[in-house]
C-alpha cells in the first residue's frame, strides 16, 4: 500500500508540474519585451518564445530547469553591444536540460577575454538551429550530455589560440555534435571537446579559402571518440598543420579510444598532418577515410583499414568545396565495412547537406570511402 501511494503521489506532483508549465512571449509588443526579462520570471519546465528580431544589449541568466528557448518566426538575434551576464556571456545557462532553438549571438567580449555566446553551467543542454558568430567563443562549458546539431559557428575566437567556435569542458559525459557547420575559427579550434565521449557526426569543418583556425578538431584530453562521416578541411592560411589532434595534452578518462571513419580530409596547405594521435592511445582505428593533399598519418599504433590517400580523388568541386563523388573516383567501392565496437555501429548513415542540413547515405553497393556515397547522379552542388 506504501508503495502504491508514492506512486500516486509522484504522478500527481509530475502532473502538477507539467499543469503549472507556461509559454512565455518575449518580443516588442509581448508581455516581456527583453529576453532577460523572461529569464527572471520563468520557473521550471516553461517555454520561452521569443520573437524573430535583434535584441541588443541584453543578457541573461537562466536559471530553472528543463527550460525549452526558441526564436520564432526567424531567428531571435541576442547582440552583446558590450553587455555580458555576470562578466561571462550573452547567456549563463544555470538551470539543468535546457533546449535553445533558432537563437543567434554575436559579439560576446568580456574583460578576461573569455567571453561566449553561451556560457553553459548546468548539466544537460541542447543547441538545434542556432547561430554562434564574432564571438571570443561560440560556445564554452557544459555538463552532464550536450547536443549541438543544425547548428553554425563562425569567426569565432579573440586570436589568442585560447578561445574557440566550440569549447566543450571536462564536466560532460557526453557530447554529441552532428549536421553542423564550424568554420573560420580565429586562431583557435574549430571544434575543441575534452567530454569524457565524443561523437563527431556528419558535419562541415572547414577553413575554406581564408580561414585560419588551428585545429578543426582537438580532443585534448583523449576519452572515447567517434569521428564519422565529417567534411574536414584546412585552408591555406590554417594556424596549425594538423586538422585532428587527440590527445594532445592528456590521457585523462578511464577509457581512451579513437575511431575515425569515412570522413573526408582535405589539406589545402603546402604541407599538413591529417590526423595526431598521442602516444599511449589504448585503442586508434582509421577507416575507410579520404585524404586528400598533403599531410601525414598516425604512425604510432593506429589501425589503418581501407583509407586512401590522393592528390586528387575525384571530387565533384574541389576548390568549391563540393566533395562528394564523381563518376570514376578511386574512392568508389572502395571502402569496407565498419563494424562496431562498444555496441557502437561505426557504420555511417547519414551525409552531410550544405548548409546545416542532412540525408540518409545510400546503402546501395560496397561502402564507399569518405564521407558521400555515390549514387550516381551527381553533377553539381546541392541546393
Amino acid at each position: 500500500m506504501a508503495a502504491i501511494l508514492s506512486r500516486i503521489l509522484l504522478g500527481l506532483l509530475l502532473f502538477s508540474s507539467i499543469s503549472q508549465a507556461a509559454v512565455l512571449n518575449v518580443g516588442p509588443n509581448r508581455p516581456y519585451a527583453l529576453p532577460s526579462e523572461a529569464a527572471l520570471a520563468a520557473r521550471h519546465g516553461d517555454v520561452i518564445e521569443i520573437d524573430a528580431g535583434n535584441y541588443a544589449g541584453d543578457a541573461a541568466v537562466w536559471r530553472q530547469n528543463n527550460l525549452v528557448i526558441r526564436g520564432v518566426g526567424g531567428m531571435a538575434h541576442l547582440m552583446a553591444d558590450g553587455v555580458a551576464a555576470e562578466g561571462k556571456a550573452i547567456w549563463v545557462i544555470k538551470g539543468d536540460n535546457t533546449s535553445v532553438e533558432f537563437i543567434e549571438f554575436s559579439g560576446a567580449a568580456v574583460a578576461d577575454g573569455n567571453g561566449a555566446g553561451i556560457r553553459s553551467e548546468g548539466a544537460g543542454l541542447t543547441l538545434r538551429h542556432c547561430y554562434f558568430h564574432d564571438n571570443e567563443n561560440g560556445i564554452l562549458g557544459g555538463a552532464g550530455d550536450v547536443l549541438i546539431e543544425h547548428t553554425e559557428f563562425a569567426r569565432n575566437g579573440s586570436g589568442d589560440g585560447l578561445t574557440h567556435n566550440i569549447y566543450i569542458s571536462q564536466r560532460v559525459k557526453r557530447f554529441t555534435l552532428r549536421f553542423s557547420y564550424s568554420h573560420h575559427a580565429r586562431i583557435g579550434h574549430n571544434v575543441k571537446s575534452r567530454a569524457r565521449e565524443n561523437f563527431i557526426l556528419y558535419n562541415r569543418i572547414m577553413d575554406e579559402v581564408d580561414g585560419s583556425s588551428s585545429y578543426a578538431i582537438d580532443l585534448p584530453d583523449g576519452g572515447i571518440g567517434y569521428v564519422i562521416g565529417n567534411l574536414i578541411q584546412h585552408g591555406p592560411l590554417a594556424d596549425n598543420l594538423t586538422q585532428l589532434s587527440y590527445g594532445a595534452e592528456s590521457l585523462l578518462h578511464p577509457v581512451n579510444e579513437l575511431y575515425v571513419v569515412n570522413n573526408t580530409f582535405v589539406n589545402d596547405r603546402d604541407q599538413g598532418r591529417f590526423i595526431r594521435v598521442a602516444a599511449g592511445s589504448e585503442r586508434v582505428q582509421l577507416i575507410n577515410n579520404l585524404f586528400i593533399g598533403n599531410g601525414s598519418l598516425p604512425e604510432n599504433g593506429a589501425q589503418m583499414k581501407s583509407n586512401l590517400t590522393l592528390k586528387n580523388a575525384g571530387l565533384i568541386d574541389r576548390t568549391g568545396f563540393d566533395y562528394r563523388l564523381a563518376a570514376r573516383s578511386p574512392a568508389i567501392n572502395a571502402g569496407t565495412d565498419p563494424g562496431t565496437v562498444n555496441g557502437q555501429s561505426l557504420v555511417p548513415v547519414s551525409q552531410y547537406l550544405h548548409p546545416r542540413r542532412n540525408e540518409s547515405r545510400p546503402a546501395i553497393r560496397t561502402i564507399d570511402v569518405g564521407a558521400y556515397e555515390f549514387a550516381g547522379t551527381e553533377t553539381g552542388w546541392l541546393p
